[in-house]
């Protein structure tokens, strides 16, 4: 029968929680006692009254020297609160941070190459943050570490999203249901409506679609991480056509389910006033480009017949004409991240008259 042993955890007004652990995890790193600060408020404390084992020496301890107070930049800022992370690997515990959710962001940097090591690491450091009570673990493993995939994968980590350089994986803890936020359920793509002097619009055909059945179309395409979606619109224009563009307002934007890996995806036409004229496309991707009289565009059967496209040149006509505001892009600071942000909106300055301003 395994032994265990007892986990006493105290703080200023006395016992909060009595816990056990499996004597062996321990074992394996050649513990007899623990005992240490993580704050001025909580005193971890370990002890092996009932566990021996012969074959094993038990002298090594974990001073307070093993953690240190640090502030890491959670999502690129600071949070707040007292954050630990551990500075010693031989006691196979994972090199990690605290975030201010109360949670383990475990250091993808230090990570142990051999897999045995990881997994040892890996179970001793799960076990010790559930007694110290934290609640999620991310795991960051980049691709020189996907040999480490299964084994977390083993130990009850589940996939949370992949880039290009890494996996991210979570652990939960407590009992309970996960409150971990989920991986981005949705994409975000633009539509430049460029039209000109002529009243001419720029269209495109893309190199692998159906242009028989699609026809002309508007430029469009998804915008980067961290892109305004004005400067996306402005950017795929550009890159398709060669027209360059500057941005005046969000038309209209589409809200869609059940997309590309079933994501959501949302939609804005922007319409973009033109600083060029001369078109020249990208043969990567665009079989060709024009400018096309307004009114053949909207004659088109893709855009006679299908509800939404036609119900977006509608829009576009009657911004054209002035009867419609779309929302212009306005920069804001917060006090809740004090960042700058992109706010949409459109304000008119009378009660009287509600007409887009003229050009």
């Amino acid at each position: 029968m395994e032994k265990l042993a007892a986990l006493e955890v105290r703080s200023k007004s006395g016992i909060l929680e009595n816990r056990r652990l499996n004597a062996k995890i321990w074992q394996r790193r050649g513990l007899k006692s623990l005992k240490f600060s993580c704050s001025s408020k909580w005193e971890v404390k370990s002890s092996y009254q009932n566990a021996t084992t012969p074959s094993e020496n038990f002298n090594s301890k974990i001073s307070p020297s093993t953690f240190f107070k640090t502030e890491p930049f959670i999502n690129g800022q600071s949070s707040s609160g007292p954050k630990w992370r551990s500075t010693k690997t031989n006691h196979n515990i994972l090199d990690f941070y605290e975030d201010k959710y109360g949670g383990i962001i475990i250091n993808s940097d230090k990570l142990p190459i051999d897999t045995n090591k990881f997994s040892l690491a890996l179970r001793s450091s799960l076990s010790f943050w559930r007694i110290i009570g934290k609640k999620g673990v991310w795991l960051k493993l980049p691709l020189d570490r996907s040999d480490h995939v299964p084994i977390a994968v083993k130990e009850g980590f589940k996939y949370h999203h992949a880039e290009e350089s890494y996996v991210m994986l979570t652990y939960w803890i407590p009992e309970g249901p996960n409150l971990l936020p989920r991986n981005a359920s949705h994409q975000v793509g633009v539509g430049g409506f460029v039209i000109n002097n002529q009243n001419e619009v720029l269209v495109v055909q893309e190199k692998y679609c159906d242009s028989a059945s699609i026809g002309w179309k508007l430029p469009t395409g998804f915008i980067h991480e961290s892109e305004e979606i004005f400067s996306g619109a402005v950017r795929e224009v550009w890159e398709e056509t060669g027209i360059e563009t500057e941005f005046e307002e969000v038309i209209a934007f589409r809200h869609a389910h059940h997309m590309t890996f079933e994501k959501s995806d949302l939609f804005f036409i922007c319409m973009l006033r033109p600083l060029s004229n001369e078109i020249k496309i990208d043969e990567t991707e665009i079989q060709a480009a024009k400018w096309m009289p307004f009114a053949d565009f909207v004659e088109q059967p893709l855009i006679k017949e299908d509800n939404m496209f036609r119900k977006i040149m509608e829009i576009c006509i009657q911004r054209l004409r002035k009867s419609y505001c779309g929302l212009t892009a306005h920069q804001v600071v917060s006090k809740f991240d004090s960042r700058s942000s992109s706010l949409y909106y459109n304000m008119v300055d009378s009660t009287e008259d509600f007409n887009c301003p003229a050009e």
